[in-house]
């Protein structure tokens, strides 16, 4: 089966529950991403027809690369569904991609995500069963390991069983988000297996998305926490690699991005969108004059229709 992706040295967004939704994903795409992941999608939530599940696989439409991250521990099952997901979504689709990290409790205590890593055996019998019932590429996103580095015996075992690429997030479950991403462990499952491997773990701007690639040798990167608030920073990775000059947004051009997110997703969501906001806008004004005041106005606001202004005022502020 080909590659899931398109081209040399892919920069994909990574799955990020909460965050990835299709608003997000489509301005990413407006940047430069080569590849979109869905928010990790609850295998046993589509075969009930689950409607808030259901959601999860709403595409953009610029969203012409885009793999479905399902999670779940059940080969028959997940096997279903992805052969589901393959008819609905069509040639839009590049891959199913299997969770075999997320490192949260509620995931993990119903041997979902990075549990999986402590079970390989089974692990091996859900990429062997999704990939029998895909109709395009099986990949696998997994971590360093659970409590210890284990991640080169676990990724022999995907690709053994069948699996088309793989990304490591290179922190264990135990680590979860804290302390560095470990780039020896990238290298190390680059060198084991001979399936693509992507990178993924505090690349946050070119100088590291370079380093991760240097360092590791990997096929690609993946963009987890770098890009929120940062959408642009696909277009600052790809003039990296290209070795071309970078200009980053000015401050009113940041605050013009975040405004067309939050159009954006009033469009989409109503007003039930100024949830959604309040998670991402704070995060455009990273190292902005006055941010901790703009950013306090905007988690007050009662209305997308305030939040609006705010921005507006902010922006021609700006620029005087």
């Amino acid at each position: 089966m080909s590659s899931p992706y398109l081209c040399d040295m892919p920069v994909l967004l990574a799955p990020m529950a909460g965050y990835t939704d299709v608003v997000f994903r489509a301005l990413c795409v407006s940047f430069g991403c080569d590849m979109t992941y869905t928010e990790m999608v609850s295998a046993k939530g589509l075969s009930f027809g689950n409607a808030r599940t259901e959601t999860y696989l709403e595409l953009g439409e610029n969203e012409t690369s885009v793999a479905v991250q399902l999670f779940g521990h059940e080969p028959a099952l997940l096997a279903d569904v992805a052969r589901e997901v393959c008819d609905r979504l069509g040639p839009k689709l590049r891959c199913i991609d299997l969770n075999m990290g997320c490192p949260a409790q509620k995931i993990v205590s119903n041997g979902d995500g990075s549990a999986l890593m402590r079970t390989p055996a089974l692990a091996g019998a859900v990429v062997e069963a999704v990939k029998k019932a895909s109709a395009v590429p099986v990949t696998v996103k997994f971590r360093k390991g659970w409590d210890s580095d284990t991640c080169v015996s676990f990724a022999k075992v995907l690709e053994e069983h069948g699996a088309d690429a793989l990304t490591l997030h290179a922190r264990t479950r135990v680590q979860q988000y804290e302390g560095t991403a470990d780039r020896s462990a990238i290298a190390a499952v680059k060198a084991a297996v001979s399936v693509p491997v992507i990178g993924n773990g505090d690349i946050v701007d070119g100088e590291s998305a370079l380093a991760m690639r240097d360092e590791t040798h990997c096929d690609g990167l993946m963009v987890g926490r770098g890009a929120l608030g940062r959408p642009w920073i696909f277009r600052e990775i790809k003039a990296a690699l290209a070795g071309e000059p970078y200009t980053p947004p000015t401050v009113p051009e940041r605050l013009e991005i975040a405004l067309l997110h939050a159009e954006r997703i009033e469009a989409q969501k109503g007003p039930h969108g100024l949830v959604e906001l309040r998670k991402h806008l704070p995060r455009y004004l990273s190292g902005m004059r006055n941010a901790s005041l703009l950013r306090a106005r905007l988690n007050e606001a009662k209305s997308v229709a305030e939040i609006r202004q705010l921005l507006l005022d902010s922006a021609k502020d700006a620029t005087i």
